[in-house]
């Protein structure tokens, strides 16, 4: 069978000559053998002529006439051959008059059932040696199978296919021999006259093809069920989930949607919920009573204060005793008291609270603003165990960085610990250092922090050029011998940032058990150059209680030198205190800078536990003098943990915790008042905004991160 390739929405000529679905041995005989078979039956095309079977070929039809207009009679027409062809050709085409090309010879005789009928059907011998005669030498065309879309190539058959067909028709008493021209007259005026030129006969009854689309140019509204795309069902599989969204209609739309949501109430149940419920965020703390501190009203912009005494600060506190009798003037107080204050960069005229990792020592919480409030009349810096940063905790600080700062005078601070004085891990510190360096920023403090130097030798050269390793420090950045035209705040001075510490609380721990953990109070002094062996002149310290003070046994390393007393402290003066019993307590310092008179002095409480005199910093070994502080000092306050200070009992803290400031105090004699952070004689300002960089890009770790080149200074040549 011809067959047409439908994968193409095209006419092309496309054919397989043999029929897939037939037995090609046994085609001569299906193609007969399992169509009606009748006696005889009327031409169509001429009333007066009878056709026996055996007068005409057998072709294979794609159309039957049925015509009520016909002029003879056509009974029970339908499934039989014809005998004129109707134009419809396979798409080979190479046929006027045939459906399809190719004709298998087909002697009649061959077949029993055809004969049998043929000869019943005879009327008289003339009639039956007629058929005789002829029925061997007819040669029928098989039909091949139905072609669902032919090609048109013809709708009248040519004269030279109908010649083909016998002249005699069967079932006539009396039948003259009929020539092919007379025959194929005959047939053309039947269809001319009888069917109106309607010659394409439909195989579904008789009606016209014209009424059928059985060409592939022809479009039914099913043809796409019928002949697929593969080109477009591949474009379509592609993007097949967005093609469906795109055609769903609003049943399929509104299933889509209640999946979603579904989904949607799944993760809320089984994700959201639990993960809430599990953080606290849903559990309310217990409401927690407080002391009115204070009923003073104060107004909107109360912040903004226009003395450096707050008025807040009781009037027997306005005066102190020095060492000597003598009584120091308050210069500068903090209270507190204030509900609500906050400490971001420009919100308070003396504090700020830094936003940084404090990388110097490693700590393993990051300052965040939000941790360092006012409330209560203290100032409250709170750790948590708040994950942020890549860190895991959070605290605050703050410091008065070229805020605040004074030089020589008496500091004291009343604060109630965090925590436990029983449980190591905490690091609360309340501590000084020179305006030159800005705590945090470790670009601005290296070559500065520790220095208090006024020398030119090696006590100014990296590692002050010692091969032993006792310092890793690269040399005094704002020496005296800098070279001229060098960057220094004012050169001929040895400057730098040193520190001094009022407290720094850790817990002396006892792994046999057979006593208490006891808090102590480490008080120090860190400075550089260093002494051999970090070891001052311990004949000008002075220790007032050994029972409760002693030297601390760690004197520094490589990066500085500390000179530090410890000092036992009460439980009661922690934030989880003994029996319930939580109170401040004030921690200070005094000092005085002179090189003959000067002194400085610590104190827990009133009482006073260890004092450094200058002398115990002479020269030693390659260094020479060390003077106390002449740098104008900041204040800085805040809560840490860190691995490089105590072990940390991880099981026993509790968070969050806080370290509460209840005031600052700041006391001077009244001759030598000197508050600022840029004096004379010793100025940071112009240094500061010249280097600016190192003081506000707290990620810089090196001085030439900065941008900046150290200064060179005579000893290396200028």
């Amino acid at each position: 069978m011809a067959r047409r390739n439908l994968t193409k929405n095209t006419n092309g000529n496309e054919y397989q000559n043999t029929n897939p679905f037939v037995n090609q041995a046994n085609q001569n005989y299906n193609n007969n053998s399992t169509r009606q078979s009748y006696p005889g039956f009327t031409d169509p095309f001429n009333s007066s002529n009878r056709l026996d079977d055996g007068s005409f070929d057998f072709e294979n039809r794609s159309s039957y006439p049925s015509s009520s207009t016909s002029t003879s009679s056509i009974a029970n027409q339908y499934g039989r051959p014809f005998t004129v062809g109707n134009g419809l050709s396979s798409s080979n085409g190479s046929s006027g008059s045939h459906l399809l090309q190719g004709q298998n010879d087909y002697n009649l005789s061959s077949s029993p059932n055809l004969q049998h009928q043929q000869l019943q059907g005879a009327e008289n011998d003339k009639s039956s040696s007629l058929l005789n005669s002829n029925i061997n030498n007819i040669k029928v065309d098989v039909p091949y199978d139905y072609d669902r879309y032919p090609k048109i190539i013809g709708r009248v058959s040519s004269s030279n296919s109908l010649n083909n067909t016998s002249n005699t028709a069967p079932y006539q008493s009396e039948t003259p021999s009929i020539s092919s021209n007379s025959f194929n007259k005959n047939v053309n005026n039947t269809l001319n006259g009888s069917y109106n030129n309607m010659i394409d006969f439909s195989p579904f009854g008789g009606y016209p093809a014209s009424s059928f689309p059985l060409n592939i140019d022809e479009k039914e509204p099913d043809d796409y069920l019928h002949n697929p795309d593969p080109v477009h069902d591949v474009i379509y599989e592609k993007n097949r989930f967005w093609n469906d969204l795109k055609t769903a209609d609003r049943k399929s739309f509104g299933g889509i949607l209640g999946f979603l949501f579904l989904i949607a109430a799944a993760v809320a149940v089984f994700v959201v919920v639990p993960a809430l419920t599990y953080s606290g965020v849903t559990t309310h703390s217990p409401p927690q009573e407080y002391e009115i501190l204070s009923h003073y009203s104060y107004p909107l912009l109360s912040a903004i204060r226009t003395s450096l005494i707050d008025p807040d600060t009781p009037q027997d506190a306005l005066k102190m005793k020095a060492k000597d009798g003598s009584n120091w003037s308050l210069v500068f107080s903090d209270e507190f008291n204030i509900m609500g204050r906050t400490f971001y960069e420009g919100d308070d005229q003396f504090w700020t609270a830094p936003d940084l990792h404090y990388d110097a020592t490693k700590d393993l919480e990051w300052y965040d603003p939000d941790a360092a409030t006012t409330s209560n009349g203290t100032l409250n810096l709170q750790m948590d165990a708040f994950k942020n940063h890549d860190l895991f905790y959070r605290s605050g600080m703050v410091q008065s960085w070229n805020q605040l700062c004074f030089t020589q005078g008496k500091l004291v601070i009343s604060a109630r610990l965090a925590n436990k004085g029983t449980v190591s891990g905490l690091w609360p510190g309340i501590w000084t250092m020179g305006n030159l360096g800005r705590p945090g920023y470790l670009a601005s403090t290296e070559g500065i922090w520790p220095y208090s130097y006024d020398s030119c030798d090696s006590g100014i050269t990296p590692n002050q050029s010692s091969p032993d390793g006792i310092s890793y420090l690269p040399g005094q950045r704002l020496n005296k011998c800098t070279c001229p035209g060098e960057s220094h705040p004012n050169r001929g001075v040895g400057r730098g940032a040193p520190e001094i510490d009022v407290i720094e609380a850790e817990i002396s721990t006892d792994a046999t058990g057979n006593r208490e953990n006891l808090g102590v109070a480490s008080q120090s002094l860190q400075l550089a150059p260093m002494d051999i062996w970090y070891y001052p002149d311990l004949d000008y310290l002075e220790i007032y209680n050994t029972s409760i003070t002693t030297m601390n046994t760690y004197t520094g390393g490589p990066f500085q030198q500390a000179l530090s007393g410890t000092t036992t402290l009460n439980k009661t003066w922690y934030e989880l205190g003994g029996n319930g019993v939580h109170n401040f307590q004030t921690y200070g310092y005094e000092y005085l800078n002179d090189k003959d008179n000067g002194y400085l002095r610590w104190f827990v409480g009133d009482n006073p536990t260890l004092t450094v005199y200058p002398q115990a910093l002479h020269p030693n070994g390659n260094v020479g003098w060390r003077p106390l502080s002449k740098e104008p000092m900041s204040i800085v306050m805040n809560l840490g943990v860190s691995n490089n200070w105590a072990y940390i009992d991880w099981p026993s803290l509790s968070f969050p915790s806080t370290f509460r400031i209840d005031y600052v105090r700041l006391y001077q004699p009244p001759n030598q008042i000197n508050v600022g952070c840029d004096p004379a004689g010793f100025p940071t300002s112009d240094y500061i905004e010249q280097h600016i960089n190192v003081y506000q890009n707290a990620n810089l770790t090196s001085f030439e991160d900065g941008g900046y080149s150290f200064p060179k200074h005579s000893l290396i040549g200028c």
